[in-house]
């Protein structure tokens, strides 16, 4: 598998992945925070072809304190091969490679295959409470 940043020329195979993979939320348009990522020089969405195929994906970016990762995606149809730690190891070198200190994301605490994949990855659960605010 291949790991690029992706462009506006992806948008479609990477959302009908992130759709396949549920990771789309009804209070978030896919597309709009696909394009918002494009849109900055402190974010990317990389992506894992395989045979020009968009198998995978990470969203990462740096907010200048620490990094962050969304939408972590592999293909269903083939999972345990590997994609989700080849793009985690990518997600983590683009953020060191602009000096991130730490590297953070968030799961659904309900999602126990992704908790299980990211404690193998090394990553440890924080003792901090996610607050947010829609600003619609």
């Amino acid at each position: 598998m291949q790991v690029i940043e992706g462009s506006l020329d992806d948008l479609d195979a990477v959302v009908a992945l992130w759709i396949r993979c549920d990771l789309a939320r009804p209070f978030s348009d896919p597309r709009e925070d696909f394009r918002r990522c494009i849109g900055t020089p402190d974010a990317a969405v990389l992506i894992g072809r395989a045979n020009s195929a968009v198998v995978a994906t990470v969203m990462v970016g740096f907010d200048g304190h620490r990094a962050w990762v969304y939408f972590l995606a592999s293909e269903p149809t083939l999972r345990r091969q590997g994609f989700a730690r080849t793009m985690m190891n990518a997600a983590e070198q683009w953020a060191r490679d602009r000096g991130a200190p730490r590297l953070n994301l968030m799961v659904r605490e309900e999602n126990a295959a992704a908790v299980s994949l990211y404690e193998r990855l090394g990553m440890a659960r924080q003792p901090v409470l996610l607050m947010g605010k829609s600003l619609d």
